[in-house]
């Protein structure tokens, strides 16, 4: 039967200590990245809900309006208050996503720059940009198309 040898203890915990910061550094460093992918998903699924609300806000509207005109409804404005209400909701939503999602960013952004000032993580990787955060922007300029749209009944989508 073969012996197997245990590999040496490190002196006086010097390099196990050494290496035991070196991996929890890496470790934080990678948090941040997760963090930072998070706070991207959280955007993501406020873009998604907001979408379906300014997207169903402008579809009654619009369903409403064609019936005015075939004449098979009535001429009441309740349908255009309503979409017209979950447009703005929708528009009002994205835009507490976008805000939040920035201060977020930038504080997140601030911690891992200071703990990378301090040492305690590398901070090799650059911090990237949120593409997230510009297909928001473009779904808040759609929204504001649409309700500037049907509130003044002008534009691409009337």
């Amino acid at each position: 039967m073969a012996h197997v040898s245990a590999p040496p203890a490190p002196d006086n915990g010097g390099d196990s200590d050494r290496i035991s910061v070196e991996l929890s550094s890496r470790r934080t460093g990678m948090s941040f990245q997760r963090t930072r992918m998070s706070a991207d998903r959280t955007l993501m699924s406020v873009m998604r809900t907001s979408l379906s609300l300014i997207s169903f806000g402008f579809t009654i509207y619009q369903f409403f309006k064609s019936m005015q005109t075939e004449r098979l409804g009535t001429t009441t404005m309740a349908p255009r208050n309503f979409g017209i209400a979950l447009l703005l909701l929708g528009i009002a939503m994205i835009l507490c996503g976008i805000i939040f999602h920035v201060l977020f960013m930038r504080g997140l952004r601030d911690t891992r720059n200071d703990m990378a000032r301090e040492g305690l993580i590398h901070a090799q990787s650059k911090f990237p940009g949120s593409y997230t955060l510009v297909v928001a922007l473009l779904v808040l300029m759609l929204g504001l198309a649409a309700i500037f749209s049907v509130w003044f009944r002008v534009g691409p989508f009337e």
